[in-house]
């Protein structure tokens, strides 16, 4: 006969059951995954004023205009990390709330990079945006301006080892000049493999010819080289955005510089926002978070969304109702698009 104070293997089971999911929802609570929630981040006009209260884009040394209306950059928000870790349960209550995104943290944090160093990066790559920005609405417009394509590094083994130098600028390619239309890259490129060309560089302020072979890598000509870009503007354009980071508002920094430097009024009274990293020929390339920042545009108040052209697969079933989402794939046809609307024509979208 069993006592009946000793446990039963039911209960023995239950026990054990019990500590089991006790000790796992320990680790669900304390244990951080590794994961970054994205949110709508704030907005700003590009024709109104920066987080310093100052104009957020300033012109010195040429004619501009106040400007008007809204052509708003938007932005994304973080949570999570390896700095800033947390659990399961917030990373699940994130992934079923509206407008919010649960990401590997590698697509925020690439590995071996500090939580600084990634700050340090995203302010670099807004720093560069922001003068590729320029370069763009000047060629846009027809400004002169001066392109630099400056060595930075000399491959060994390549064409162009032996022959350039770091910091050699060239200038031009077979005596077509380097441009914001034509980079150096696509000057090489225009090229078979194989091709002799005849470089011009300027080496510590003296013109030279230098002649080079190109090669075959990856299906186009090269001569081992990688450059910086930079530019030489008539005049100065300023940007402020406070500690925002990324190149993903480039596009919106060189609709708001055109509409300063012309008063076209490009937004004619609508809330515009958008997005879109831009290249200085005005080609604009797809960015992260599109879903959050047509939520964050939307709450602002605009109800026009330029999205590039590459990102429209990704807003499909994520429009904000209200919000008007414009395909755009170049600074020129965004131009063409914001016409459009205010005449009344149709214009592509996602």
């Amino acid at each position: 006969m069993r006592s009946t104070t000793e446990p039963t293997r039911r209960q023995i089971t239950l026990f054990i059951a019990g500590i089991g999911i006790l000790a796992a929802l320990i680790v669900a609570v304390t244990a951080p995954v590794p994961y970054v929630i994205l949110s709508p981040g704030p907005t700003l006009n590009t024709l109104g004023k920066g987080p310093g209260g100052h104009p957020l884009i300033q012109i010195t040394g040429h004619p501009s205009h106040p400007g008007s209306g809204h052509l708003n950059m938007v932005t994304v928000s973080y949570v999570g990390g390896p700095y800033q870790p947390f659990n399961v349960f917030t990373a699940l209550r994130a992934w079923l709330t509206p407008g919010q995104a649960v990401v590997p943290e590698v697509e925020l944090f690439p590995p071996g990079k500090t939580q600084r160093q990634v700050v340090q990066i995203d302010a670099a790559q807004m720093a560069g945006s922001q003068e590729t920005a320029t370069a763009a609405a000047l060629c846009q417009l027809g400004i002169h301006f001066t392109t630099l394509d400056t060595v930075q590094t000399v491959i060994k083994g390549m064409p162009a080892a032996g022959v350039l130098r770091t910091g050699d600028v060239i200038t031009a390619v077979d005596g077509a000049p380097v441009t914001c239309r034509a980079d150096l890259g696509t000057l090489i490129r225009s090229h078979p493999p194989g091709s002799t060309l005849v470089l011009t560089v300027d080496r510590a302020g003296t013109a030279r010819q230098l002649r080079l072979k190109t090669v075959r890598y990856q299906g186009h000509s090269v001569v081992g080289i990688d450059v910086f870009q930079s530019y030489r503007f008539p005049f100065q354009v300023k940007i402020s955005v406070g500690s925002i980071g990324g190149p993903s508002a480039g596009m919106m920094f060189a609709l708001g510089i055109i509409d300063k430097l012309t008063g076209q009024n490009l937004a004619d009274g609508r809330f515009v926002a958008g997005t879109g990293e831009i290249s200085p020929n005005g080609a604009v390339s797809p960015i992260g978070g599109i879903q959050q920042k047509m939520a964050g545009a939307r709450a602002a108040g605009a109800t026009i969304f330029l999205a590039p052209a590459q990102n429209c697969p990704d807003t499909a079933g994520a429009i904000p109702a209200g919000l008007r989402v414009v395909k755009v794939s170049t600074l020129a046809g965004a131009i063409a698009d914001l016409k459009a609307i205010a005449a009344g024509r149709p214009v592509p979208a996602c």
